[in-house]
């Protein structure tokens, strides 16, 4: 920069002294609109130096001056605007004298200028967007040379419009400073040494920033920000210090969505022609982090504090106040645009359970409307015609079929982001945060109170499927296992002497994952009772079974072209289907598995019947493996030979859900079972599954030889004698039995005094 080429420039600090006498001059309109425009002030020629551009005012005021002929000695020709600034008022007395800006030996040339922007008169008011590159370039070049104060008023006419301009903020080049980096650097300039003041001289080299003033409706484009704004981000912000586990994929996500366009300057953002996101949707499960992610995002932006409200506190049963509430969560945010515009800070509002007030319009019962007129009133703030771009928010949901579509639009809420249940590494993280930092335990590790044969790792791999949620209750429990074993025996409230040197140790976890299961985990109970007498491998046709099955499994496990996968296993009453369906369940050892079965659904309608079975769909999708089994399809669609009659309704709602692929990244193994497998047939329901097994009938005497072996009936002996009765009465060609049933005549025989004769006749009876 040649900073010598201003008015005194080089030799100004030389020049200290002040002009010995004042005139006294009356204060006049200017001659014309063109002189009024260009924020001089005139005076007549011969009553001050011409090599003086800049006058004092009443002391206090500075303006810069131009001579002009057809002004009156003793007179000051002055514009409204610098009126208005200075409260002069026509025909008022006022001393005037010389202002040299270097006699204070203070830096006065302008690094940075910042100008407050608005329409001079409402009826010229306009929707299109002003250039303040073009506005900067149109400044410099109309008011170049010319001395401004902070606050100073003034008229800016740009492309014909003309602007009423308010002086905001300056900052001046230290020149000295300047000039030493200048030596230092190699001629190199590094920094920009401007520091804060309150009167400066406009360069050619100054820049300008224009920025909208308040009430003013002005919209401007490419605006800079302001140095002196704080970044969107805080420089110390790091994930651990939010105490969230296992969610790092989808912060990411929702930084990279929703706040990377807002830490760079408005001018490189509106020049790709991007808006910001306004809003974000999460939903998942409960117990994930959904809230504690919201709440904590305000901790790592440099914002206002977030607005929680929970989505019924809105409604209210005043005709129009819940429309009220809503209008009331944005105002601050719109009185903050209106006044600063882009430079307004980010407001955050957070709607925990938004399916309570935003559900599809016209879904609901009531006719009072007031859910309807909710979400058209969050429509309107969010993208209507006055639109806020200060604002995020955030909502978030179990339910996220329940939310009427115009919200989920771009535009609305349009991230939604998916807050699912922990893999191995996030269950760790979550393990070592409930460990470390939670109050309530003390800083278990921090404190020796963690004992030495802990696994977290371990712990990690056990807890598939457990929700963070739920492994902060596992923590508790375990703790309160540790509590239990230093309590005085004989009382409940004493505490045993010991107690220092307590410790929570393995088995209290393991005891603790007992008392708490996941939500979305492995119906174990119900399966244990499908196999509680264990697959008996009466022919190598079972294991033949159990091998297919376990191919399944892999190739659900591994296969990226199958994400689902169906399997029908048909047979016989009492074959052993659900024995064996279960079994294939259990070994997987996927991390949901869930049985439906007609016995849990007795007394349903049949609406309730397909919301049960549409659930138990839906949560298999948030785990990345599962397997449904299900049991005795024939009566889950309510089939009866007599008729026939069966549900319609349930039978489509399987047909779809059987086919019906699971989301991205999630597979799934569906297992049913049925005796009727022809019927099946007739309802076009076996052409749903991909393979089909067929599970038989015990049809020769070695295999129930091989049941009785297992079962330990009869003594080698007794069971040799046994066979060979069977065999007497010709039982080789004419045995068919499931061996559910064969069971039950062995248990029924051990009953009996003479358990062989019992045991024959029953099954030649049969």
């Amino acid at each position: 920069m040649d900073y010598g080429r201003e008015p005194y420039g080089g030799h100004a600090h030389s020049e200290r002294n002040r002009e010995a006498e004042e005139l006294t001059m009356s204060v006049e309109k200017c001659p014309s609109d063109a002189f009024a425009l260009s924020n001089y002030v005139l005076i007549a020629p011969g009553q001050i130096d011409p090599s003086k551009h800049y006058l004092l005012v009443n002391n206090e005021y500075v303006f810069t001056a131009r001579q002009d002929n057809s002004m009156q000695r003793g007179v000051l020709g002055t514009s409204a605007m610098q009126r208005r600034w200075a409260q002069f008022s026509l025909n008022q007395e006022v001393t005037v004298e010389p202002f040299n800006p270097f006699d204070d030996g203070v830096d006065i040339y302008l690094a940075t200028l910042k100008v407050e922007v608005g329409f001079l008169r409402k009826s010229t008011q306009m929707a299109e967007d002003f250039d303040t590159e073009a506005m900067e370039k149109a400044f410099s070049s109309s008011f170049h040379n010319q001395i401004f104060t902070v606050g100073q008023l003034m008229v800016f006419e740009f492309r014909g419009v003309n602007l009423s301009c308010r002086i905001a903020d300056m900052e001046v080049v230290e020149l000295d400073a300047l000039k030493r980096m200048t030596e230092e650097n190699g001629q190199q300039h590094t920094g920009t040494g401007a520091s804060q003041a309150n009167r400066g001289v406009l360069m050619r080299q100054s820049s300008i920033q224009f920025t909208k003033s308040s009430e003013s409706t002005i919209r401007l484009k490419g605006a800079k920000r302001s140095q002196q704004s704080k970044p969107l981000i805080r420089a110390d912000f790091k994930f651990e210090d939010l105490g969230i586990g296992g969610l790092d994929t989808e912060f990411s996500a929702i930084f990279r969505r929703a706040f990377a366009s807002r830490i760079f300057p408005p001018s490189i953002v509106e020049k790709l022609g991007v808006q910001h996101v306004k809003g974000l949707l999460l939903y998942g499960p409960p117990g994930t982090g959904k809230t504690l992610i919201a709440r904590q995002i305000g901790k790592m932006l440099n914002a206002q504090e977030p607005k929680v409200v929970s989505g019924p506190e809105v409604l209210s049963k005043f005709v129009g106040q819940s429309e009220e509430n809503v209008r009331k969560l944005f105002a601050d945010a719109e009185a903050e645009y209106k006044s600063k515009g882009e430079e307004s800070s980010l407001h955050i509002i957070i709607f925990d359970e938004l399916d309570a007030i935003c559900k599809q319009r016209g879904s609901r019962g009531d006719s009072s409307g007031v859910g309807d007129s909710v979400v058209n009133q969050l429509l309107a703030k969010m993208d209507g015609v006055d639109q806020l771009n200060n604002i995020l928010i955030i909502g978030m949901t179990n339910r996220k079929d329940m939310i009427d579509e115009a919200l989920l639009r771009p535009g609305r809420l349009e991230v939604h982001m998916e807050i699912g249940l922990p893999d191995e590494a996030g269950r760790l993280q979550i393990l070592n945060i409930h460990t470390n930092r939670v109050s309530e335990f003390k800083q278990m590790r921090e404190n020796d109170i963690l004992d030495s044969d802990v696994s977290l790792e371990e712990l990690a791999d056990l807890t598939k499927n457990y929700s963070g949620a739920e492994i902060s209750g596992v923590v508790k429990a375990a703790s309160s296992y540790a509590f239990s074993r230093h309590t005085k025996v004989g009382t409940v409230a004493g505490v045993a002497a010991d107690v220092e040197e307590m410790k929570v140790n393995m088995s209290d976890f393991l005891a603790a994952l007992e008392e708490v299961p996941p939500a979305f985990g492995v119906s174990e109970a119900e399966l244990q009772q499908c196999v509680q007498n264990h697959i008996i491998p009466f022919s190598p046709h079972i294991e033949q079974i159990l091998a297919d099955g376990k191919l399944y499994v892999d190739q659900v496990r591994q296969s990226s072209r199958t994400p689902v996968v169906s399997l029908l296993v048909h047979g016989p009453a009492g074959a052993g289907k659900t024995a064996i369906a279960a079994t294939i369940a259990l070994e997987s050892e996927f991390p949901f598995i869930k049985l439906i079965s007609p016995e849990t659904m007795v007394g349903m309608t049949e609406s309730a019947k397909i919301a049960e079975i549409n659930k138990v769909f839906n949560d298999s999708y948030k785990s990345p493996l599962s397997v449904i089994v299900m049991d005795n399809i024939e009566r889950l669609v309510d089939w009866v030979p007599i008729g026939p009659r069966f549900s319609n309704a349930i039978l489509q709602a399987l047909l779809v859900l059987i086919k019906k692929k699971p989301p991205k990244d999630r597979r799934l193994l569906i297992v049913g079972t049925t005796t009727e497998r022809n019927v099946l047939d007739q309802m076009d329901m076996t052409e749903a599954f991909n393979s089909q097994i067929y599970v038989p009938t015990i049809t020769t005497l070695e295999g129930v030889d091989i049941v009785l072996q297992q079962l330990g009936l009869f003594t080698d002996v007794e069971r040799k004698r046994t066979m060979s009765l069977l065999s007497q009465a010709d039982m080789e060609n004419k045995i068919a039995i499931g061996v559910k049933k064969l069971l039950m005549v062995i248990e029924m025989a051990r009953q009996d005094a003479d358990k062989i004769e019992k045991f024959v006749n029953t099954l030649i009876s049969l």
